[in-house]
């Protein structure tokens, strides 16, 4: 290979290991329920029972949120009806004044993550019009929790892989004795709504606006996606090696 091909072949390979590195970077939320990993460019504000999690940049705080809550287990918390209610259309009203009936993208199966069962489903207009929603909730002793990942339609793909890797970290931390459980945020009474009552309570206004800068129609979002480049950039590297290797066994051939 000529010292030219090696230098285009080496830049390409820096890019894509620069842009996992990019990805890589982490931060680590705990309270006294839950723990995960997410974006170090992200930051976590707890609102009343809700946990609300967004970029620290403003256009980006827009296209997507992560909510979760915790909340002592009562009567209408189980595994089967968390899946009864996942597996069908929501209806419900937003903060709009609107009545958005969701369409289920992906029915609710089970998932062990780090030796916790989840549930996992994803909806489109559920929680808000033009957004999909991944809903992980579950049950350990006496602690209900649910968290949601909601993002644009057009920015779903974009934030999809820094989603999964919140999910791989997932880990309850919850005691069988509430009453141990004092530090790091609020938690709600049983009450009857389920651990899916309130998480409408913790999206953000400027979310539900749906801000024309959201709603492009998709085209380059996935060239946006910082994994994505960086494994395109692999491709075209070792496609150049590739066809450097078969033009000179050509040549001496």
């Amino acid at each position: 290979m000529s010292f030219k091909m090696t230098t285009i072949v080496s830049i390409l390979l820096s890019g894509f290991i620069l842009f996992s590195q990019n990805t890589a970077n982490a931060r680590t939320f705990k309270n006294a329920y839950i723990s995960f990993e997410m974006l170090d460019s992200w930051k976590c504000k707890l609102e009343q029972t809700e946990f609300v999690c967004r970029s620290e940049d403003p256009q980006e705080a827009k296209e997507a949120v992560i909510i979760f809550t915790a909340k002592e287990k009562g009567p209408t918390d189980s595994f089967p009806i968390y899946f009864e209610h996942l597996n069908k259309p929501i209806i419900a009203p937003a903060k709009t004044g609107v009545t958005l009936t969701s369409t289920v993208t992906i029915a609710p199966r089970e998932v062990l993550i780090n030796d916790q069962k989840w549930l996992d489903s994803l909806h489109v207009n559920s929680e808000i019009q033009n957004y999909y929603t991944r809903y992980l909730p579950t049950i350990k002793d006496q602690i209900a929790v649910l968290i949601t990942f909601t993002a644009h339609n057009s920015k779903y793909q974009k934030h999809a892989a820094h989603f999964a890797e919140t999910v791989k970290s997932l880990r309850v931390n919850s005691t069988k004795d509430l009453n141990k459980n004092t530090s790091g945020g609020m938690i709600g009474g049983p009450g009857d709504g389920g651990v899916f009552g309130d998480i409408k309570n913790g999206i953000p206004t400027d979310l539900i606006s749906d801000d024309s800068s959201n709603t492009d129609d998709g085209k380059g979002g996935l060239f946006k996606n910082e994994m994505f480049l960086g494994f395109l950039l692999l491709l075209i590297a070792a496609g150049i090696y590739i066809g450097i290797k078969i033009y000179q066994k050509k040549k001496n051939g």
